[in-house]
């Protein structure tokens, strides 16, 4: 057993983005939020704010009130995108590195001479001053060890710029000193199961054999994190993607159901333009059998939840008309008053495509007018990618363009890619900088073209016979739910 994985983990990286960028920040405590709102929660913390607590996840109010002198920073994920790709650039310059764990984590793999300790070690000072050459205040902590999972453990040990390596010969007595959370895969309902089978140190961790561990995680999944603590290296299958999806929180301008409405929309157009694209991984594109839609709402436990099941499809237009029915059965609550949109307004959307499938693993579309859909679809995808995402979109959208709603974000382990989610100018923005309403005049214009279009298009569809479940769905309101909660809505 050898070192293999040498781990690169850069330290508070957003905020540290933002104290490369604006040095009058530095030295200062930092948070980066997703939106200037009390409501919301820090993204990420300064080393210097961590100092007072403050943490990922944080409510801001909270974080105001343990440290007052806080500077709240709002997100710019395209600019923390840009520096990633030149820090794996530098990296790459030393040794050649893996696929980004995320956007901050960058696993490499030590061959031949490079896996000798000091050798490693070198390797990794030569890391730090090659950043250091294009990034004077971006710092990495950087762990050694024969895993992936214990090279990643090696980074946190020692922050911020710290460089820890772990040997066979300190396996396991130096992890004995962390927390249960302090390991990857450890999160709350894990370390609630690991206290129910009497395992409440990573000590107990480590000395519990492997059949006690595989019926702690209750699947082989345990035999496996005992072999990773002892340093075993093992190279996981390639799963395939199973879902694409987005979520956000509304801001108060669209607490309302036609504002929850038009974000869902712009959600559901996005993630069915990823669905139809190739990913960073090399897999896609894909066919969706299934969509599930949740909201949320101020002061309710109860969620509108649906989870609906239908043939294979791809297309924007399909899908957006799916996701509408079953707006419009919660559009009839406020009607029947059972549910009151100013007392309990909206508070978050998410909607998430499932039951991925790759394109050429399913027969292709007969029905000449879904293929009409899915050639449309194909055509606003190129003018997107070539003017910016959202230069042509869905009417049903434009109050969440309007308001800047739901931009693009970074998930935790996926770097976006710009071309698919970034959106072009944003358009009050636009009006603002520039004290004109041509955009908005812009928009009135095409709305009446379309409004002309959609009406010739009506007439037409209405003289030709529609059979029943064309492309995977049918008129029946409840006909792909698969399974509806017993709940308000």
């Amino acid at each position: 057993m050898t070192l293999r994985c040498l781990y690169v983990d850069f330290n508070s990286f957003f905020a540290s983005v933002e104290q490369q960028d604006r040095p009058e920040l530095r030295g200062q405590p930092v948070g980066v939020v997703p939106v200037q709102s009390m409501t919301t929660c820090c993204i990420a913390a300064s080393i210097e704010a961590k100092e007072h607590g403050i943490r990922t996840g944080t409510l801001v109010s909270e974080a105001k009130g343990q440290c007052a002198d806080i500077a709240l920073i709002e997100a710019r994920p395209e600019r923390y995108i840009e520096v990633h790709h030149r820090l794996m650039n530098a990296i790459q310059d030393c040794i050649p590195h893996g696929k980004a764990a995320s956007i901050d984590e960058v696993p490499c793999w030590l061959i031949g001479r490079e896996r000798q300790r000091d050798n490693a070690i070198e390797i990794a000072h030569r890391i730090k001053r090659r950043i250091a050459e294009d990034f004077d205040w971006i710092k990495c902590s950087i762990g050694i060890a024969p895993n992936q999972f214990l090279a990643k453990t090696a980074s946190d040990m020692q922050k911020p710029d710290g460089l820890t390596v772990l040997e066979p010969t300190d396996l396991p007595h130096k992890l004995h000193a962390l927390e249960l959370r302090d390991l990857c895969g450890i999160g709350p309902s894990m370390e609630r199961r690991l206290h129910a089978a009497g395992i409440d140190s990573v000590e107990k961790l480590c000395d519990a054999n492997r059949e006690r561990l595989r019926l702690a995680w209750g699947s082989v999944e345990g035999e496996r994190y005992w072999m990773q603590l002892r340093g075993h290296h093992f190279a996981r299958p390639s799963a395939q993607r199973g879902s694409i999806g987005h979520s956000h929180v509304l801001g108060p301008e669209l607490r309302h159901f036609e504002g929850a409405r038009s974000v869902l929309f712009k959600l559901l157009a996005k993630a069915a333009m990823r669905l139809r694209a190739r990913d960073q991984d090399g897999q896609g594109p894909f066919l969706t059998r299934g969509m599930a839609i949740r909201l949320r709402f101020v002061g309710l436990d109860t969620r509108f939840e649906r989870d609906l099941q239908f043939a294979p499809i791809d297309d924007t237009p399909t899908l957006l008309h799916l996701l509408g029915e079953q707006l419009a059965q919660l559009q009839r609550h406020i009607a029947t008053k059972r549910w009151d949109p100013r007392r309990h307004p909206p508070l978050s959307v998410a909607v998430t495509l499932v039951g991925l499938e790759e394109r050429g693993h399913v027969t292709g579309e007969l029905m000449a007018a879904r293929q009409r859909d899915r050639d449309m679809s194909g055509v606003v995808d190129r003018i997107n990618r070539k003017y910016g995402n959202n230069s042509v979109y869905f009417g049903a959208m434009h109050c969440a363009l309007d308001k800047d709603a739901a931009p693009m974000r970074i998930p935790f382990q996926h770097v976006p890619e710009t071309g698919l989610e970034r959106d072009v100018r944003p358009r009050n923005g636009f009006r603002r900088a520039t004290g004109s309403d041509t955009s908005h005049e812009l928009y009135l214009l095409r709305e009446r073209q379309f409004k002309v279009l959609a009406e010739n298009t009506h007439r037409e569809r209405a003289q030709r016979h529609r059979p029943s479940g064309a492309g995977g769905w049918s008129a029946a309101p409840h006909a792909h739910i698969a399974s509806l909660q017993a709940s308000l809505f």
